[in-house]
């Protein structure tokens, strides 16, 4: 998966306004935690089980911290983003109507993983 919003976030926090006399007040800080962590799969190299997806879903809807590891072997302590932070979908099939009724064993296209730093 790749790491979509990687370079989309800063550290610093800044606040601007202006006094009576007309003279620029700034005031900047360095967040502590919240950065977003957005992993973006496809059709072609996310894939998992419906079982698998239905774990990752118990996961993230306990909202316990987590450690994320990349492939690059950083890491990094994790909640899940948001009301939905995992976005699946029905791997995509020649000349079939879809998943009416999904097994365990059916394949799903990961589209989106969404964390926060903390």
């Amino acid at each position: 998966m790749s790491w979509s919003d990687e370079f989309a976030w800063s550290p610093l926090v800044q606040a601007t306004e202006y006094s009576l006399t007309g003279a620029l007040i700034v005031e900047q800080a360095t967040k502590q935690a919240g950065r977003p962590i957005t992993l973006v799969g496809g059709r072609t190299w996310a894939w998992l089980t419906r079982a698998e997806a239905a774990t990752l879903k118990e996961l993230l809807n306990a909202g316990d911290e987590m450690t994320l590891t990349l492939h690059d072997s950083r890491t990094f302590t994790v909640l899940p983003a948001g009301d939905d932070p995992l976005a699946v979908a029905p791997l995509p099939r020649v000349r079939d109507s879809g998943l009416a009724d999904a097994g365990d064993d059916d394949w799903l296209v990961l589209e989106s993983l969404k964390l926060l730093e903390v």
